[in-house]
């Protein structure tokens, strides 16, 4: 089905091209949110001590480049073994549960650490936990 194009829409057209007014941005007020930068770190494979001192480098240089948000992957997921095995402690072993503690009992990281999603920590399908920096004085 062919519609003629009226004249009064080719004239809006026209005006429309011949316009060098910019065009409102209609997103701009959310702008602000999507300009936050994140970082993630996956601990896969990390021993205990590895895992501490790459997540304090990450969120010390994260911070210092003005890095907004951090996930951190521990692989502590629902698809997770470790508390079928006798051998393995269910809390004290797994890096879902240290390495939040390290960075809780660290005063220096805890100073550039807006808030840490505890929520993402206690839950059974949670292989992660994000942080959210503080903005850089």
């Amino acid at each position: 089905m062919k519609k003629k194009i009226s004249n009064t829409d080719k004239k809006d057209w026209e005006d429309f091209i011949n316009n060098n007014q910019k065009i409102p941005d209609k997103d701009a007020p959310y702008e602000k949110h999507i300009n936050k930068i994140s970082k993630t770190l996956d601990l896969h494979g990390y021993t205990l001590r590895d895992a501490n001192i790459a997540v304090k480098n990450l969120i010390i240089n994260s911070y210092n480049n003005k890095i907004d948000r951090l996930i951190i992957i521990t692989g502590k997921g629902m698809r997770s073994k470790n508390e079928l095995d006798p051998y393995k402690s269910s809390k004290l072993s797994i890096l879902k549960y240290s390495v939040p503690d390290y960075i809780q009992n660290d005063k220096e990281l805890m100073d550039k650490i807006k808030k840490i999603n505890f929520d993402d920590v206690e839950s059974l399908n949670s292989g992660n936990f994000s942080i959210t920096l503080k903005k850089k004085k």
